[in-house]
């Protein structure tokens, strides 16, 4: 549902991003305000854009010295193309302000794309497969208020301009009569609460994260569609010892109501959960993804970590069984940009049944 694709990243990165370590020209820091940026050239490759290459940036900052309260806010950019012409730009980050009184998060991208389809359900055939183009517009933004004891009341906002989709003619969108495949705007707003006790924004090795939020698209927000999308986030994080952290994710994506639009459905694969899946391999209404992470710390800036996912997408509540999950596996690498905030790039190859498996590049941990 939005710019996000799974990055595959070659050994070239690395190369690069210690080169940038070592360059103060690179990576500069601003003293009086505590904040450190990084820009540095990419060449990547993975299953959804084949080789890509282009710039991302990242800065981490606090807004004041004295709030010591907060943790670091961070925004980070990337730009790429790839040799199946695809782009994308976007922007994304998390701001404390004013001794975490306030959170923002924001996610904005523009993405022109050639995409793959399988049609609908969680039984999609591999031999279903259709190739699709499409351009969108994406803005994502959420505002958190504390309300105390690491609770957080939030409003949110979602719009989604989806334009210029190109697809085959009599075949799996005209004959399952996919919503929105004509192009569209969407727009929402909605509400969440979250409790948050982490330690650290970006790679913490101890607290939880529990997240309920919903939002609501109608027409008197300028949406050509109504429905509700509802989002449950669970995650924990225990530091086993200094050098080992395990983290464990359970995921919830539903949407309620008879029109959902293509690109606000749930998708199995990506960047976050169910690394090795093409992300959108199966497309529904609802999804619901478990996943474990073992994260190891293996000397200064490097580590490891190897992880498990369990999940699938249905139609209804009802379709979901549990003997029946979706499975993958797999294992990275992490070198610390930012050793101080625990800011990783991480290298990670994800194995599912079949076809199945990629090789990912990300700033940031996937949860």
């Amino acid at each position: 549902m939005t710019y996000k694709k799974r990055f595959c990243i070659t050994p070239i990165i690395f190369f690069l991003t210690i080169l940038l370590q070592s360059n103060p020209s690179w990576a500069q820091k601003d003293s009086s305000r505590s904040r450190q940026i990084l820009v540095f050239p990419i060449l990547t490759k993975s299953i959804e854009t084949s080789w890509s290459f282009g710039a991302a940036g990242s800065s981490t900052f606090k807004f004041s010295k004295k709030d010591t309260a907060s943790r670091t806010s961070n925004m980070q950019a990337i730009m790429l193309y790839s040799l199946k012409k695809q782009f994308v730009a976007a922007i994304n980050g998390s701001q404390y302000l004013k001794n975490e009184q306030y959170i923002l998060n924001e996610q904005i991208s523009y993405s022109s794309f050639p995409d793959k389809f399988w049609g609908l359900g969680k039984d999609a055939p591999d031999s279903a497969e259709e190739d699709y183009n499409f351009k969108q517009y994406y803005v994502y933004l959420h505002l958190m208020r504390h309300l105390g004891s690491n609770i957080y009341l939030g409003t949110l906002y979602e719009f989604q301009n989806l334009l210029e989709v190109d697809y085959k003619a009599g075949g799996a969108f005209d004959q399952q009569q996919i919503v929105g495949r004509k192009g569209y705007k969407i727009s929402g707003l909605g509400l969440s609460i979250t409790y948050d006790d982490r330690n650290n924004a970006f790679s913490p090795d101890k607290g939880s994260f529990a997240q309920l939020y919903f939002n609501h698209f109608a027409p008197i927000f300028g949406s050509d569609y109504l429905y509700t999308n509802i989002v449950v986030d669970l995650r924990k994080y225990f530091a086993l010892n200094k050098k080992n952290v395990l983290a464990l994710q359970a995921y919830s994506f539903s949407n309620i109501g008879k029109d959902v639009p293509l690109r606000s459905l749930a998708t199995l694969g990506g960047m976050s959960s169910m690394r090795g899946y093409y992300d959108g391999r199966y497309r529904d209404r609802q999804q619901l993804v478990f996943q474990a992470e073992l994260r190891h710390h293996i000397y200064k800036r490097f580590g490891a970590v190897a992880f498990g996912n369990f999940g699938d997408v249905g139609h209804t509540i009802s379709d979901f069984s549990f003997n029946e999950l979706k499975y993958t596996y797999g294992a990275g690498l992490r070198f610390a940009i930012n050793k101080s905030e625990k800011l990783n790039l991480r290298l990670d190859y994800g194995i599912g049944p079949g076809k199945n498996h990629g090789l990912y590049f990300e700033l940031g941990e996937a949860f």
